[in-house]
């Protein structure tokens, strides 16, 4: 067993996205091919769940397009990621948000929470 992780990590994708947690509104840019062109889709919402471990990582992002809850599911190693930023921190007391799915304007706000981010030198 420790053989196939060993395997997995000699492997992996060697990029290295920022650390985010449930309820924080992060904008992923996702690399898209449509016929023989390829374009960078921004898609940006609140992180709902992460769930999987190693290789098998993935979140969960959901934003509201013209009145209409859409969730995707982002693996974490996927080559097609190009960036993800985090806007904004959210403060929340789960680690699995469904909760918002049923709920539309001000009752799906998340708190923002403070985080201390030290300037770079």
């Amino acid at each position: 067993m420790d053989f196939i992780k060993i395997v997995n990590e000699e492997f992996k994708a060697g990029k290295e996205l920022p650390s985010f947690r449930a309820g924080d509104t992060i904008t992923v840019e996702y690399r898209i091919k449509e016929g023989n062109k390829e374009r960078i889709q921004k898609y940006r919402g609140v992180v709902i769940r992460i769930s999987g471990e190693g290789q098998l990582k993935r979140f969960t992002v959901r934003k509201i397009s013209d009145g209409i809850g859409v969730e995707r599911i982002f693996p974490i190693d996927s080559p097609f990621i190009e960036n993800v930023t985090v806007e904004k921190y959210g403060k929340v007391r789960r680690a699995k948000l469904y909760y918002l799915r049923g709920r539309m304007g001000k009752k799906a706000r998340i708190k923002e929470r403070r985080v201390n981010i030290a300037p770079a030198k």
